[in-house]
């Protein structure tokens, strides 16, 4: 719980700092006086000025309470009265570029920051599971199209591009993701256990659900990496407990079933609830040498409200694990493409959220980001710069949509002016201001909806 506080309050308190530092610095470069730097609202519980500043500065900084938000106020006649000695400084006096620059200048920070921190996993390296796949889910895409448990994919691309190298598990599920997601089919390359290559076509366009959820990789059969069908911990009075298995069992078969990996045995105990009372068969298992004969009913439990089967225990070992590393402009470069895509991925997936094509439980609040936060923060360093990096571009995105109350609402605005010749009228400035705090609002509502029913659920 409080490395996960901890997480949070860091992640929050950079990508924030790093956003008001953008208006800032752009501030400052485009003559702007600065009289407040804030991370963070109300109370104050550290506040400071620096000796040195620059020709007409006079910046305090602030550090409120609450780390979630911040601002950078600056001098302008719209909030309080300027001398006319410094009307000159003013914000609202600059010009309409000078003006534009200085707001898109904090999204902007966001976006650079993720492409420095993409960059840095790049650089550090990071280990993930060897893209070797495990038995498809029967009936699925994978299934369809000939895949086996045990194919090592080494490149892939969607229909049309030229193949390119898959560097593990993680990178093909991104890939897969973003196929689902645009209706584009994946072509991958794989290697058979006997060293032959083969090309397969996933017809990722034909999935009818596109929500990025467990469902959408059920559909398309690759959802796991290999790994052995070991048990892990099982759990007291559970069904595993109850049929005598034990930690380190390796499981040979499950009925008339050969087991060759963890995930296989998985989906087998998931399905074998689906009537609702799971059938008890006989199971083989190699414990120290030895092979035993044990039968195992599985408990049915209900995910989602249906009925699944469950044994009380840990399933599959660790997968075999490759370590990805990039040199520095390979680094920087995948760091910058990685933005870009995250960037239109998320554009794509608000937009069909607004058009109904998608579900809005897929809107995460502050307690989801919290819990990603020590999640990824206990697994290492370079997780939890991947997942500070993913935050930040989601901020920087976010802040650049054409809502008011938003950076991307002031853009708008600017817009409007260098299309008329005009500001928008002080009227309509309050009307869109109601109206981009109700959006707000209501997106902060679902979000926290969404949160709290994923903790109950």
């Amino acid at each position: 719980m409080l490395l996960t506080l901890i997480a949070f309050v860091v992640a929050l308190g950079l990508l924030i700092a790093i956003h008001e530092w953008g208006h800032y610095r752009m501030a400052v470069a485009c003559g702007v006086k600065v009289l407040r730097f804030s991370v963070g609202f109300g109370k104050t519980i550290a506040r400071f000025k620096p000796k040195y500043q620059r020709p007409g500065q006079d910046t305090e900084f602030v550090i409120g309470m609450l780390p979630l938000g911040g601002y950078v106020k600056m001098l302008d006649e719209r909030e309080a009265p300027v001398d006319e000695s410094e009307r000159h400084l003013a914000f609202n006096t600059q010009p309409l570029k000078s003006r534009a620059l200085i707001v898109a200048a904090g999204p902007a920070a966001n976006l650079v920051l993720a492409v420095l921190l993409y960059a840095l996993v790049n650089w550090i390296g990071v280990d993930e599971p060897r893209a070797i796949l495990s038995p498809p889910v029967a009936g699925s895409l994978a299934a369809k199209a000939g895949l086996q448990g045990g194919d090592v994919v080494r490149r892939a691309a969607p229909a049309g591009d030229e193949l390119e190298p898959v560097a593990s598990f993680d990178s093909l599920r991104w890939m897969l993701t973003r196929g689902a997601l645009d209706g584009q089919d994946l072509l991958i390359e794989v290697a058979r256990a006997d060293g032959r290559s083969r090309e397969v076509m996933l017809p990722l366009s034909s999935l009818t659900s596109r929500d990025p959820d467990a469902r959408l990789f059920r559909a398309i059969g690759i959802v796991a990496p290999l790994s052995r069908p070991v048990l892990g911990d099982v759990v007291a009075g559970g069904a595993a407990a109850r049929a005598g298995l034990r930690q380190g069992d390796v499981v040979q078969r499950m009925g008339d079933t050969a087991i060759v990996d963890g995930q296989q045995l998985r989906e087998l105990i998931r399905a074998s609830g689906q009537s609702g009372r799971a059938a008890a068969a006989e199971w083989q298992v190699e414990r120290a040498g030895r092979l035993l004969s044990l039968t195992v009913q599985p408990d049915v439990q209900h995910d989602k409200g249906q009925p699944v089967g469950r044994i009380g225990a840990y399933v599959g070992a660790m997968p075999e694990m490759v370590t990805v590393r990039q040199g520095p402009l390979d680094g920087l470069w995948s760091g910058a493409v990685r933005v870009w895509e995250v960037s239109t991925l998320s554009l794509k997936l608000l937009g069909r959220m607004l058009m109904g094509e998608l579900s809005l439980k897929n809107l995460s609040g502050p307690i989801a980001i919290a819990d990603y936060a020590g999640k990824s923060a206990s697994q290492g360093l370079t997780y939890y710069l991947a997942f500070l990096a993913f935050i930040s571009v989601s901020l920087g995105v976010l802040n650049l949509l054409p809502v008011p109350v938003l950076d991307g609402g002031h853009l708008m605005y600017y817009l409007w002016e260098a299309v008329t010749g005009r500001p928008v009228s002080g009227v309509w400035l309050e009307r869109l201001q109601y109206v981009g705090m109700s959006v707000l609002l209501a997106m902060m509502a679902i979000a926290m909806v969404n949160d709290i029913a994923g903790r109950l659920g």
